[in-house]
């Protein structure tokens, strides 16, 4: 199975496909016969709405982690389609509630079986997500300041993703990279592994230390874009270091962004100059992180609340909008909580 495909889901015979691949994806994970299923009424439900109600619907699953780590610990449901929109969501939670043209049907039942649920709804679309942990997790007293989100869907036709990202999170700092292997498949894949691999290992080095480390690492591989982001949240401020076309902003409240600089080159083959750079966070913005597979004249301003939603759900929007459909693609969102 190929864990980062995007199932589409325009009637009822391809929920099947979607209940399937979350089923492999929990059983691997090793969920209880419970929370498998669990974990398959939210797919069932999530995919009927979008078959009865949705136009070009489909649904994305990842692992997740809760403060990063390459072990997952649960998984993540997105359901994305491009209309015609919920009128009145909270009225679409309610049981019972279901209305031709609206995702009503099931919504009270998706909220129960996850451990997180949310909706982000206009007429142009829906992105809904679900989070559900292999076993139910107390809530934490103190929670980080930033939360992480994400979208990583592979090549049409791929079996596997030539994209890769991670994160690592504390209290007082989070890191992010993003990893896009040269052209897509196999050879892509591993040269993007290889570089997370490092990240993990030594996520706390600077970004500069840590894109070097890759460079050598990434030598007898096809090589790949790369960039990294380090975010000191007591002193507000982010460092980045990027080699290759990865794209990377700091989004303010109001939708504005700023650019984060990446130098040109492939990690693994040329890098002429590896160079971080600093950016103050004064007012705690928003951060995206992006491969080559997302367009990158997206506007988040065009998303009135969108703000307030969680990173997983923005994510999902600027995938569903801006994704070139031709290629690997990446969305990372880091947001104040």
């Amino acid at each position: 199975m190929n864990a980062a495909a995007a199932h589409a889901v325009h009637d009822s015979s391809e929920v099947a496909s979607a209940r399937r691949a979350v089923l492999d994806l929990v059983g691997r994970l090793g969920f209880s016969e419970e929370r498998a299923g669990q974990a398959a009424l939210i797919v069932t439900e999530l995919g009927t709405n979008l078959a009865k109600h949705a136009r070009n619907g489909e649904m994305v699953l990842r692992t997740i982690q809760a403060n990063g780590g390459a072990a997952p610990e649960g998984i993540e449901i997105l359901a994305i389609d491009r209309g015609p929109g919920m009128p009145d969501v909270p009225r679409a939670r309610e049981d019972g509630y279901s209305t031709a043209g609206t995702l009503g049907h099931g919504l009270g039942s998706i909220e129960r079986q996850s451990d997180f649920f949310q909706i982000y709804s206009q007429p142009s679309g829906t992105v809904a997500v679900a989070q559900l942990w292999s076993e139910r997790r107390p809530l934490a007293a103190r929670q980080p300041l930033y939360q992480i989100g994400a979208v990583l869907v592979s090549h049409p036709g791929e079996m596997i993703c030539g994209d890769a990202w991670g994160w690592a999170m504390r209290d007082d700092r989070f890191a992010i990279m993003v990893a896009d292997g040269l052209g897509h498949g196999l050879l892509a894949h591993e040269a993007a592994d290889a570089a997370i691999a490092i990240f993990y290992r030594d996520h706390e080095a600077s970004p500069s230390r840590l894109i070097a480390d890759v460079h050598a690492a990434l030598r007898p591989t096809r090589g790949a874009a790369v960039a990294t982001v380090a975010v000191d949240t007591d002193r507000g401020v982010a460092t980045f270091c990027g080699v290759g076309n990865i794209g990377a902003a700091l989004v303010s409240a109001d939708g504005s962004r700023h650019g984060m600089v990446s130098q040109n080159g492939t990690a693994g083959h040329m890098a002429s100059r590896i160079h971080e750079f600093s950016y103050p966070l004064p007012s705690r913005p928003m951060i995206v992180m992006y491969s080559d597979g997302l367009g990158s004249q997206w506007d988040l301003a065009a998303y009135p609340g969108v703000s307030t939603r969680h990173p997983s759900v923005i994510a999902g929007i600027l995938y569903r909008d801006f994704s070139r459909r031709r290629d690997d693609v990446t969305v990372v969102v880091a947001k104040p909580r």
